[in-house]
């Protein structure tokens, strides 16, 4: 693995987490289990946010596949590309995505600015709320459904199901950009 994914990675992985945790519960270590809400990782929030993951990645592949991104340079896509990713390393990827950002944004964030404006903030943070180009914002339009939904399934179903959500969701965006020959 290359260690420009490797870091990305780990940054993604364990950075976003520990951030997280801090901004929960500051130096206090004895809350580890409960921040990670290990007791809620139950095959039934695994199962639904695999399920809702996958679903809603196949339904987004559906709109992106709209002439209007034509014209469009995707610098998601751009990225992944001189990441030179394989399945393998967008999997790695996908997992700590899932993980990471989910501890940050649903475990951590979410609880103080609520489900909208976390969502709000996640879409613009990953660049696809643009509002100088309208046509890149449209990404956005597609992804925020998601992470509102993946928000409301977290109050919900918990944490797991919103970590599985999104690795299903990332895992099947990458394999498909990986596999897009151009």
């Amino acid at each position: 693995m290359s260690n420009n994914v490797f870091w990305i990675g780990l940054v993604t992985l364990l950075g976003f987490p520990i951030l997280g945790y801090f901004l929960s519960y500051g130096i206090d270590f004895t809350h580890v289990v409960e921040f990670l809400k290990l007791p809620s990782f139950t095959i039934i929030p695994i199962g639904y946010g695999l399920m809702f993951g996958f679903s809603y990645a196949f339904l987004a592949l559906l709109f992106m596949d709209a002439p209007i991104f034509d014209s469009l340079g995707n610098r998601m896509e751009q990225l992944i590309k001189q990441l030179k990713l394989t399945v393998v390393k967008g999997l790695f990827l996908s997992v700590c995505a899932g993980v990471g950002e989910e501890l940050l944004f649903r475990a951590s964030i979410q609880p103080y600015l609520g489900i909208w404006i976390t969502s709000i903030l996640f879409v613009a943070i990953h660049g696809y709320l643009n509002p100088w180009n309208w046509k890149f914002s449209l990404y956005g339009v597609i992804i925020l459904p998601f992470i509102i939904l993946l928000s409301y399934g977290y109050e919900l179903f918990g944490l797991w199901f919103a970590i599985m959500a999104h690795t299903a969701y990332d895992a099947v965006l990458f394999t498909s950009i990986v596999n897009t020959k151009t």
